[in-house]
C-alpha cells in the first residue's frame, strides 16, 4: 500500500500544479482578429456593363457593411424590393455608383489584380461620399470579361 502512495500523492500533486498555473498563471489565449470584419452583403442583381475600350464585363459585387449596418428581415406588411433588388435601402445608389465607375473602365484595368483593386477601392470612396452606406470594402466576387 505505502508504494502504490510513494506513485498516487506526486502524480496528484502534479495534477493540482498543472490546474492552479492553467487557471492562474498561464497567459489567456490571444483573440485572433476575423479575416472579415463585418457582414458581407451580397448584391443579388448581377452588373453587365459595357466597358470603355469596348468590351464587356459581367460582375457580381458585395459589400462589407458594419455589423448592424442591414435592416432586419421585414414582417407582415414590409415593403418587399424589386425583383433582383436586397434589402439595401439604397442599394440604387450604390448600383448607380459601381455602374458609373465601371463603364469608365476598360477590359485590362478588371483582368489585373492590381487595377482591380484600385477600382474597387474608388467605388469604396464614391460610395461613402455620395451616399449614406457605411461600407468598409468593396469585393469583386464574380468577374468575366469578354
Amino acid at each position: 500500500m505505502k508504494s502504490k502512495l510513494k506513485f498516487i500523492i506526486p502524480l496528484a500533486v502534479l495534477l493540482v500544479l498543472g490546474g492552479v498555473y492553467q487557471v492562474v498563471l498561464a497567459k489567456p489565449p490571444k483573440k485572433t482578429k476575423p479575416h472579415v470584419d463585418g457582414t458581407v452583403y451580397v448584391m443579388p442583381k448581377e452588373f453587365l456593363l459595357n466597358l470603355s475600350d469596348g468590351h464587356f464585363a459581367k460582375l457580381d459585387v458585395a459589400l462589407v457593411l458594419p455589423p448592424s449596418a442591414l435592416p432586419a428581415a421585414g414582417g407582415e406588411g414590409a415593403a418587399t424590393p424589386p425583383d433582383g433588388y436586397g434589402a439595401l435601402p439604397e442599394e440604387a445608389a450604390v448600383r448607380a455608383v459601381v455602374t458609373d465607375t465601371v463603364t469608365n473602365a476598360s477590359a485590362s484595368e478588371l483582368e489585373k489584380s492590381r487595377s482591380r483593386n484600385a477600382l474597387r477601392a474608388k467605388i469604396l470612396k464614391r460610395v461613402l461620399s455620395q451616399t449614406d452606406v457605411k461600407a468598409k470594402d468593396v469585393l469583386f466576387t464574380d468577374v468575366a470579361v469578354q
